[in-house]
């Protein structure tokens, strides 16, 4: 099995079809996420599937009006259900757990012949609002996801792998 053909599809997609995901890809996208790694095996998240238009609508407006997230046929909000957790090394657990798990879910997206985009740039109390996340818990990023308008082009330009990593030292 090989995952670097996966890894070198994915791209950013901003520009979805009208077209449904279908139930089962969805699942199988959530699953991906649900077994990514997570510090502890504390397994601090909750995935919300935004599939109503009216939801994803009220998501692009707390997006600061991104487009993509209300055309997207499904947002996945990735919530975090610890937010105090702090590792060994003094780091907070939930922001690297959440990315894990919506990094799987678009591998497992690509592999579906779906497209994805993380959102950072949202309003997290009105985004908390629309989809009714507890007060203790964080909407860390959001996930737009669905079919594609055009095939994308592949890996966008990456640094060499040279200038990037090195073994044994800096």
């Amino acid at each position: 099995m090989e995952i670097l053909p996966e890894i070198a599809k994915r791209v950013s997609v901003r520009d979805f079809q009208d077209r449904e995901v279908p139930g089962d890809v969805l699942e199988r996208i959530l699953e991906a996420g649900r077994l990514a790694p997570s510090a502890k095996n504390r397994q601090p998240w909750r995935f919300v599937a935004v599939t109503d238009p009216e939801k994803r609508k009220l998501l692009e407006k707390a997006s600061f009006g991104q487009e993509h997230v209300g055309s997207a046929p499904v947002v996945v909000a990735c919530c975090t259900t610890n937010i105090e957790y702090r590792m060994p090394n003094g780091q907070l657990s939930y922001p690297i757990d959440i990315s894990l798990a919506a990094s799987f879910m678009m591998l497992q997206a690509v592999r579906e012949g779906l497209g994805t985009c993380i959102v950072t740039t949202y309003d997290e109390t009105q985004a908390r609002e629309i989809i009714t996340v507890p007060f203790s818990m964080r909407v860390v990023l959001l996930l737009a996801l669905g079919y594609g308008k055009e095939k994308e082009a592949g890996l966008r330009e990456r640094l060499p792998l040279s200038r990037v990593s090195s073994i044994d030292h800096w």
